[in-house]
């Protein structure tokens, strides 16, 4: 059963000065200032054992104290989903999400997820940080995209596992196969990226209202008017990779949402060629840094073999 976490966080000096709700929302990027805003007018915010208010200024050395109330109970059930497990213990869980698979339940989608799924597997030991909707859940990757994804037992390791990806301490490298033939090995992708003004069920280069966004990218293997390449993210953002790859004029094989009908090829796909492989983080017990690799899914093995043989 979920229970309150109390958590402290010493400000450092890049916090002076800055709002207490800003800080927070800073701290779990999962979660929203509003969020952080009730938590701090409903008390749970203290240093102290002084309660805090949410236009508090931190001053550098602060010790804050967050108290995280239990999850609330929602008729989300769950399922008894097979999954791909690549490593668990105690404290976290990571999974490779099969191709098709929601994370989240969302409108239209409230059952066959990977919450559903690890509700099953996990009982009540999840992470309730998160909320009654996504439940052990610290990051994402999109519905078409497999690969491993970090689910959190605890809200002990939620905190430790958020504040890696806030700092880009988790090392994540995605594989993926663009259209066209990329001449540079290497190269670096830059653009700030927020909603799309045009579609606002898209993702964009948008400099004005976007968070910046950098994608480093490595080409593995070129098959003519196909690149095989290896991501690693410095930021997060949603659909990173597929919009800073169509930016360049180079969109991920079968992503017809920003390449467009041309990209499918003849294999027919659902969705873009992209899979979440590589996650490094260090363990929020241990300490130790581990390094967790996911398997390419067979469709994705098949299209390389088939590029190949050519």
């Amino acid at each position: 059963m979920n229970k309150s976490v109390i958590a402290s966080f010493e400000v450092t000096y890049e916090y002076e000065n800055e709002r207490l709700d800003k800080f927070l929302a800073a701290i779990f990027p999962e979660r929203s200032r509003t969020y952080f805003s009730k938590l701090i007018k409903d008390g749970h915010v203290t240093m102290d054992q002084k309660v805090l208010k949410a236009n508090y200024r931190l001053h550098t050395d602060d010790l804050i104290t967050v108290e995280t109330p239990p999850a609330e109970r929602v008729e989300i059930m769950p399922e008894d989903i097979p999954l791909d497990i690549l490593y668990e213990d105690a404290d976290l869980l990571v999974v490779n999400k099969p191709k098709g698979m929601v994370v989240h339940p969302s409108a239209g989608h409230y059952s066959g997820t990977l919450v559903n799924a690890v509700m099953y597997h996990c009982g009540d030991e999840l992470s309730g940080i998160n909320g009654v909707v996504r439940p052990g859940i610290v990051h994402r990757i999109d519905k078409d995209t497999t690969g491993s994804l970090i689910i959190c037992k605890t809200d002990a390791a939620h905190i430790h596992i958020a504040e890696q990806i806030k700092n880009h301490s988790c090392n994540r490298r995605y594989r993926g196969i663009v259209l066209g033939n990329i001449t540079e090995d290497t190269g670096t992708v830059t653009g700030s990226i927020g909603r799309d003004p045009k579609d606002r069920k898209k993702m964009a280069i948008n400099e004005k209202n976007g968070k910046p966004a950098v994608t480093h990218y490595t080409v593995l293997e070129r098959f003519g008017n196909y690149t095989y390449m290896e991501f690693a993210l410095e930021t997060g953002r949603t659909h990173q990779i597929r919009v800073h790859m169509a930016s360049i004029g180079h969109p991920l094989l079968g992503d017809e949402v920003y390449g467009g009908r041309h990209v499918n090829g003849k294999w027919h796909l659902q969705g873009q060629t992209l899979h979440a492989m590589h996650l490094g983080f260090i363990h929020p017990t241990s300490g130790e840094f581990l390094e967790i690799n996911a398997q390419l899914p067979e469709y994705f093995e098949k299209i390389l073999a088939e590029l190949r043989r050519k």
